[in-house]
């Protein structure tokens, strides 16, 4: 059980697929649109439950909770050397 107030995760349905635009490709027009979004709880709840969160701004939203604590896995990839002197006029 997740307490009231624990930073999580939920997702949404924004559009099921026979609601996306028709000229979409066809892999990407068979699956929903999904949200997910980031908040606080604002009641107890357990993972898979429909729950409502209030993000970091105050706003409300439903969805299905899917993450206790979420955090984030992505990066900007692999360091290029040849990047790294751009600006520094060679003086590295």
């Amino acid at each position: 059980m997740l307490k009231a107030g624990t930073w999580v995760e939920i997702e949404a349905v924004l559009l099921t697929p026979a609601e996306r635009a028709p000229n979409l490709p066809s892999d990407t027009a068979q699956v929903p649109y999904i949200l997910k979004l980031s908040g606080f709880l604002t009641e107890d709840a357990e993972l898979g439950m429909e729950v409502a969160i209030r993000t970091l701004i105050g706003r409300e939203h439903r969805g299905v909770l899917k993450i206790a604590n979420p955090s984030y896995a992505h990066s900007f990839g692999a360091t290029v050397p040849e990047l790294l002197m751009i600006g520094t006029g060679g003086r590295i």
